[in-house]
């Protein structure tokens, strides 16, 4: 037999308490739940040893992920961070403060601005990922790599559905 985690604890307390209910859901997600804060207390330390905040992560790893020459139009970190515009301009004004990314006019229109990361942001966002796929690798370390591919097979199907109705 498993060892009782917390979730097992709560869920045999109600189950004495209200025997007429299906705590099944419970067993799933609240492990979720308690796994995503142990995941943003490593995030946000990762991040932090990158002298970055997990917002100016987000922007940055955009940029990144974008490629040479590491540019995005507003509209499409709009699109990838799923924040609103105002905000958006809000981290775009606060990273060029910190001199992670500059504004340039786009060269195919006039009109349009480009983000670009520098080479201090992209310093910046490489060691924060460097570290934080350390730190996760950390806590999957108890799962044998069947598991962990199991796992997230299982994962990406729950949430094709909350991704479809986004």
């Amino acid at each position: 037999m498993p060892a009782s985690d917390e979730v097992d604890r709560i869920v045999d307390a109600w189950s004495r308490e209200r025997g007429d209910l299906d705590f099944t859901p419970l067993q799933v997600l609240s492990r979720v739940s308690r796994l995503a804060k142990h995941l943003d207390r490593e995030r946000k330390a990762a991040f932090a040893a990158s002298d970055l905040e997990p917002w100016e992560f987000d922007v940055l790893s955009a940029l990144r992920r974008a490629g040479e020459p590491y540019q995005l139009s507003p509209k499409a970190l709009l699109q990838q961070t799923l924040v609103s515009s105002g905000t958006m301009t809000n981290r775009i004004d606060r990273l060029v403060a910190r001199s992670v990314v500059e504004r340039r006019t786009d060269p195919h229109d006039g009109r349009g601005i480009l983000v670009v990361m520098t080479a201090l942001g992209r310093e910046r966002v490489d060691r924060a990922i460097s570290l934080l796929l350390d730190a996760e690798r950390d806590l999957l370390a108890g799962l044998s790599a069947a598991d962990q591919e199991r796992l997230s097979g299982l994962l990406r199907k729950l949430s094709l559905d909350f991704d479809a109705g986004a």
